[in-house]
């Protein structure tokens, strides 16, 4: 497929970045800053112990002998029972204990030997299909959980974290080569199952690869990256530009969204995407684009609260969550439910790094309405509802795992910008940014100006 026969033309793409949308229409909104004011001491000391329970959660949350960290546990320590591990929390977890360690919080040998002993047992013990991971495992056996695919994105996050403990222990040769071992076997280009470029979101142990494919805007533009940046098994540069970017527009907002918030939250959690465009046809600056949506979505609560009085302009938040009727897939715009009047305090957390200025007020608000009714061992409860039925306070009881980790890399990211270094030392990433045609350099990163065949129409 050449990029002529995309969905958008050139110039819709054009417009699908949020400044030049706002700019085409003459509306009074502007794309906020892409650089946060300095956090005032208080500000700072409440993250500061949030991030520090949210590590808390990796650390105990995860099995001594393997590492793999549990889907979820209850917010005082206790287990939720089962024992199910999952790949993207383990990701996420290999990034908290670097956190943990560089800021003390963690003994950094400690943190070393964890490390070795995640990577070992994924690189010698683990299941895996031409170096994919289930999403679900037993966290002591490795046993498939849950019915669980094995899956190319929570394989991407697992690699998000392999790649950081590279980066972070960067002088540390075992942990460097385990990395490095680990990431070279995944065959990204056999997860095209058929497909020239878009990848499929996994195979079914038993019937195949699934039909669904990673063909819009969505939490996988790092499994994108990572796999075009691949030095054994790469997919074509052009599937970077396959996979749709469809324009939301909502209010005074305009921007490229596929999903709930989490779809503007995962990927930046590793790949600093600040300050740069990527090329022909979309030019689209991805974390301007997020920064937007998480307006877009304050305002989208905002106009519930009709029908939900909690909901307030220091008071909102819905993304991918537990709630009273289950897990569920919820957020917008567009309006994705049903919604309920719940409360997802990751929602606002796993946005700090875009927009701290309007999602650290609604933490301090949860946290000073609520306080302890909400927040335990590991940080915010996963979700809350302030009037669930009979009017009284719904809590659920246990936190998630990937929602622990986007909140806690989110603030890590405001605070110092470490995740995104560590992780963009990597030289699978930088060789994607380039490939596909990335402008403008990261802060002490350097991605070249470069023209390809593949950036022709």
């Amino acid at each position: 497929m050449r990029r002529n026969d995309l969905r958008f033309s050139r110039r819709e793409f054009l417009l699908a970045t949020a400044g030049a949308a706002v700019a085409q229409k003459g509306l009074s909104a502007t794309a906020p800053s892409e650089s946060p004011q300095p956090l005032k001491p208080d500000d700072r000391t409440f993250l500061e112990d949030y991030a520090r329970r949210c590590v808390r959660y990796f650390w105990e949350q995860a099995d001594p002998h393997t590492g793999i960290v549990l889907d979820r546990a209850r917010n005082d320590g206790a287990p939720s029972g089962s024992n199910v591990g999952s790949s993207a929390a383990t990701g996420f977890g290999l990034t908290a204990l670097c956190i943990g360690a560089s800021r003390g919080w963690l003994p950094r040998d400690q943190v070393r030997t964890r490390v070795l002993i995640t990577l070992r047992y994924l690189w010698g013990h683990a299941f895996h299909d031409h170096g994919f991971y289930y999403h679900f495992m037993d966290a002591r056996t490795g046993v498939r959980r849950l019915g669980s695919e094995i899956s190319s994105i929570d394989t991407g996050l697992l690699m998000c974290g392999v790649l950081t403990a590279a980066g972070y222990f960067s002088a540390d040769r075992e942990i460097a080569t385990l990395a490095r071992q680990i990431f070279d076997r995944v065959d990204f280009a056999w997860m095209l199952a058929g497909n020239p470029l878009l990848l499929s979101m996994g195979v079914r142990p038993g019937s195949g690869f699934m039909k669904a494919r990673w063909a819009t805007y969505s939490e996988a533009s790092v499994l994108y990256l990572l796999a075009i940046g691949s030095s054994r098994h790469p997919i074509p540069l052009d599937s970077w530009y396959a996979w749709l970017r469809p324009e939301v527009h909502y209010d005074q907002w305009t921007f490229v969204s596929g999903g709930p918030l989490f779809t503007h939250q995962y990927s930046h959690a590793w790949v600093d995407f600040r300050h740069q465009q990527d090329g022909d046809p979309s030019y689209l600056n991805y974390f301007s684009n997020s920064i937007i949506a998480t307006y877009a979505h304050r305002d989208f609560c905002l106009s519930l609260q009709a029908q939900y009085a909690n909901y307030a302009s220091n008071m909102w938040g819905i993304t991918a969550s537990d709630s009273p009727a289950g897990y569920v897939s919820w957020g917008g715009p567009p309006y994705a439910g049903p919604i309920n009047g719940t409360l997802v305090p990751c929602a606002a957390a796993g946005s700090l790094m875009f927009a701290e200025e309007i999602c650290l007020p609604v933490l301090r608000e949860m946290y000073s309405v609520y306080g302890e009714k909400i927040y335990g061992r590991y940080g915010f409860t996963d979700a809350f509802n302030p009037n669930w039925r009979d009017r009284s306070l719904w809590v659920n009881p246990d936190v998630v795992g990937i929602d622990v980790g986007i909140s806690l890399l989110s603030i890590s990211n405001l605070l110092a910008g470490d995740v995104w270094r560590w992780f963009m030392r990597n030289e699978y990433i930088r060789s994607a940014m380039e490939r596909v045609g990335f402008q403008i350099a990261t802060p002490g990163i350097t991605i070249k100006k470069v023209h390809t065949g593949a950036r022709q129409a």
